[in-house]
Formats: structure tokens, C-alpha cells, sequence
């Protein structure tokens, strides 16, 4: 891959000399989750989408979890020890995080919020998330994933 086409995303995990595989994919923006999975070749248990919330607090809480799941707000609520969280509006993503919907990753954003990944994560050699842009996603160890977005471990889905 040229260095021009790096994302933010890969820049961050080889300055902390994390090692991954990037996947790139046509760039269409309405593909699910499932369907970059079987582009991927994938079970799609081990692609994980990245959300973004803010809670009743007004402190914003990233969660990561499988794209076959869908994200329960109380046991979001509960590992970021918020009353309630709820999900930002899609036109808040880019200033908020520096990713657009679609392309969003826990590693690299331009802040740094608490995040959370899913408790089946783990359990596989190696999962993929966005690499930053839509139409690339990385492969790497959940382990590196947990230590480059500074992950807790939550059970996360419904």
C-alpha cells in the first residue's frame, strides 16, 4: 500500500508498531455489514462496526460490536457507568470523530473517548473493523485492537 493511501487509522497502528492487514473493497456506501463480511470472505460474527454515543451525562462513548448485532442502549448505559445513552445523529459523526458514516473506526479519532468492545471479540485470532474510510477495513488481533483504542471488554448486544 503507497503511504498516500494510508488512513489515519493504519498511520496510528504503525507508529505503535501494531501489526494488521488492510482490505480494501469498493466503496459503496449502502453495503451492510453482512455484505463486507462476505466481500471480506468472513464469518460475519468477526466484523465489528464502531457506534457512537452520548450519554444523559453529555460525555460521548464509543462501542464496538459484531455487525450481526445490534447494540443494547441499557448494557451501553451500564459499562460506561451511564443512566442512558443514546445514539448520535449521523451529521454529528464527522466533527466529532474525523470519520464519516460508513467509514467510522475506535482507533484514530480525533479525540480520545472512553470505548468499548464486545466480549465475543477476544475469543477470535483476528477481527476487522473500518480502516477510516469507507471501502477499507483492517484485520488484526482483537488483543491490538483493545490496546491501540484503549478498549474495555463489555457485553454489549442484544
Amino acid at each position: 500500500m503507497k503511504k498516500s493511501d494510508k488512513t489515519n487509522v493504519m498511520r496510528v497502528l504503525d507508529q505503535k508498531k501494531i501489526g494488521y492487514e488492510a482490505h480494501a473493497y469498493d466503496p459503496d456506501p449502502t453495503l451492510t455489514g453482512e455484505q463486507i463480511a462476505k466481500i471480506l470472505g468472513e464469518d460475519a460474527r468477526k466484523v465489528f462496526k464502531t457506534l457512537v454515543t452520548q450519554g444523559k451525562s453529555g460525555t460521548y462513548h464509543v462501542f464496538v460490536v459484531p455487525v450481526t448485532d445490534e447494540l443494547d442502549l441499557k448494557k451501553a448505559a451500564k459499562a460506561s457507568g451511564e443512566k442512558s445513552v443514546s445514539m448520535i445523529k449521523q451529521k454529528e459523526l464527522l466533527p466529532l470523530t474525523g470519520y464519516v458514516h460508513g467509514g467510522c473506526s475506535p482507533i484514530g479519532m480525533k479525540k480520545t473517548f472512553s470505548t468499548f468492545i464486545h466480549e465475543s471479540a477476544p475469543a477470535y485470532d483476528r477481527i476487522y473493523v473500518s480502516a477510516g474510510k469507507v471501502g477499507c477495513q483492517i484485520e488484526l488481533a482483537p488483543s491490538d485492537l483493545i490496546e491501540a483504542a484503549s478498549c474495555h471488554i463489555a457485553d454489549l448486544v442484544i
